[in-house]
């Protein structure tokens, strides 16, 4: 295995064989495993991983497109980031590829920061592993499989991962011994066997009079359809409208146009060109010939993603709500095509309040590498508790806002 960490600790190496292999029945409990019963391999070369990647995303679940091969891949080409801030760490129990962290080593306020790829563009993680080995482990298995991965990387200071689930397939606090955690936001998801079930259980006669009251109202400015893009060039039309859509939200908002300014829109529209090896689904609801709601999923089985949605500011349109009809449509035919999960992101809104029926708490988890490091992750700490109580608080979040802006250093923010 090539691996360009002069540096690091010495390591396992990776192989087809071992993403393949079956583990042997081990002479004694998992839970009673050391930091020393786990081989750890480094790399720096996404492609060395691609075997171990995929056999452990076969014995997980899958919880969103940042635990995708092909996603993470896609946007470090995109987003051109060189080999020396590029970490892929394979621990191995007896043989067997357990867990996998990809790692993205960014600066921040001067700080160097190992985390994920997409930051918090896409959100709402998990390491890539065998959850039922995981699980196996126990506490004091699992405090020692994070310590051997954490141990084996240099040239950071801290290790940041947000939005860890801490709940997998109702498997609690996997993650609980993965460093020191703080809570952070809450993942919404809508899952039903059926169409009929979340129709049942999520509108009630009062919502579905409210939903044909203004589905009548926007079918009396034209021809309402609704349509599903799979295909690259018939979907390219419908994302160019719907970033074009999301910065005019952005604007009446006042809120940073994230796509624009970090240059995201060329990677959106490669993630649906052919070959690309992540499917993509577009939702579009049109009126006439105008493309007034858009939302942007990306598939894995039975689970769809929703990643971006936007819809029309023109305020002739927004009274037939066509964000919300072309939403009402997207639930019906999520679960008719047989979806058993739709993921709608973190952060409570009232599309989310209305449609979905999980939620899955989610924290930010940190193991400090230096004493730079230990002293960053307990400043951010206390950071992210204000900022979670300036959400409560305007003064406080205009203020921390203000910070934000005059400091220049983003860490009361996503970025770290």
């Amino acid at each position: 295995m090539t691996t360009a960490l002069a540096e690091s600790v010495p390591v396992a190496r990776m192989t087809g064989e071992m993403a393949a292999a079956v583990l042997p029945q081990a002479a004694r409990p998992l839970s009673s495993v050391s930091q020393r019963d786990f081989k750890v391999a480094v790399t720096q070369r996404i492609e060395e991983v691609e075997a171990v990647w995929r056999k452990l995303s076969q014995l997980g679940s899958f919880e969103s497109p940042g635990q995708s091969y092909d996603f993470i891949r896609l946007w470090i080409a995109y987003k051109n980031i060189g080999l020396e801030d590029q970490r892929f760490v394979v621990a191995h129990l007896h043989g067997r590829p357990i867990a996998l962290l990809p790692l993205h080593r960014r600066r921040v306020a001067g700080i160097r920061v190992f985390t994920w790829f997409p930051g918090s563009q896409v959100g709402c993680y998990a390491p890539v592993c065998d959850y039922a080995a995981l699980a196996n482990l126990g506490p004091q298995g699992r405090e020692a499989l994070w310590k051997a991965m954490a141990g084996s990387l240099r040239g950071a200071d801290v290790l940041y991962l947000r939005s860890v689930h801490d709940s997998i397939d109702g498997r609690n606090t996997l993650f609980k011994e993965l460093g020191s955690s703080l809570a952070a936001e809450t993942l919404y998801r809508s899952q039903f066997s059926s169409w009929e079930e979340c129709d049942k259980q999520q509108r009630n006669r009062s919502r579905r009079k409210h939903d044909r009251q203004q589905g009548d109202k926007l079918s009396a400015l034209g021809k309402v359809r609704f349509e599903q893009v799979a295909d690259p060039v018939a979907g390219a039309e419908a994302i160019d409208v719907m970033f074009r859509q999301r910065s005019a939200r952005f604007r009446a908002q006042g809120i940073r146009d994230v796509f624009v300014r970090d240059k995201l829109l060329g990677f959106y529209r490669q993630a649906m060109q052919e070959g690309s090896g992540v499917e993509v689904r577009l939702h579009v609801l049109r009126l006439d010939d105008e493309i007034v709601a858009v939302r942007y999923n990306i598939v894995h089985a039975d689970r769809m993603f929703c990643l971006i949605s936007s819809m029309s500011e023109n305020p002739e349109i927004q009274v037939g709500s066509p964000g919300k009809q072309c939403l009402l449509r997207v639930m019906q035919a999520v679960f008719e095509d047989g979806f058993t999960i739709f993921d709608m992101g973190q952060g409570i809104t009232d599309e989310k309040r209305h449609w979905c029926n999980v939620e899955v708490p989610l924290r930010h988890h940190y193991i400090g590498l230096t004493w730079r490091g230990h002293a960053a992750t307990g400043l951010h700490q206390v950071f992210q508790r204000i900022r979670r109580k300036a959400k409560s608080h305007l003064g406080l979040k205009n203020s921390l806002r203000y910070l934000r802006q005059w400091s220049g250093l983003l860490i009361t923010g996503g970025l770290f």
